[in-house]
């Protein structure tokens, strides 16, 4: 669930421009609004950092370098957003790593689904993403133990007793949907 704050809350945000050049935590630009992302619980926070972790402990182990980012603030083509989770490939640090706010999608995303959002946002979260350049996105539904992986191309439902794995970006990254849930 997102709260839209009034621009008294949060002087000087009147435009994505504005937000860009300095976006307060734990908000997004959306629809010319600045929205609080405030819908985080216990559950949520905990596999937010678990993925965090495992992502980049497998982008070292792997040497395929990079940074893996929490609530790091990107630009779609529309929109401000913050994503739960996201990896930014070795070249796009080099280019972008110092910016305030990554100019495009970052390639990897997920995003770790609360009991309050809708479906229809998130699953148009998740198409922004992908039109943005993202490569791919994974939805993270840690109550009923599923997770969705989208790609331009193809669309991955995997549950519990399954092996998630990553589709494009990230290669070699797998692990066991209720080992990242529980």
């Amino acid at each position: 669930m997102t709260i839209a704050l009034s621009y008294s809350q949060i002087p000087n945000i009147h435009s994505l421009e504005d937000w860009i050049q300095n976006p307060p935590d734990r908000t997004e630009w959306v629809n010319d609004t600045l929205v609080e992302k405030n819908d985080m619980t216990l559950k949520h926070s905990r596999v937010q950092s678990k993925l965090s972790r495992l992502w980049g402990n497998h982008k070292e182990s792997s040497g395929q370098g990079g940074e893996v980012y929490t609530e790091a603030p990107c630009r779609t083509n529309k929109q401000g957003r913050s994503p739960d989770v996201a990896y930014l490939t070795p070249e796009l640090v080099d280019r972008y790593g110092n910016e305030k706010v990554l100019p495009q999608s970052f390639p990897l995303i997920a995003e770790i689904i609360s009991p309050t959002d809708l479906a229809e946002d998130v699953i148009g979260k998740a198409l922004e993403y992908l039109q943005s350049g993202a490569e791919e996105v994974w939805l993270v539904f840690p109550e009923t133990q599923v997770i969705f992986a989208l790609t331009q191309t193809t669309r991955k439902i995997f549950v519990a007793g399954e092996a998630i794995e990553t589709q494009i970006v990230l290669p070699g990254f797998s692990i066991q949907v209720e080992e990242l849930l529980n």
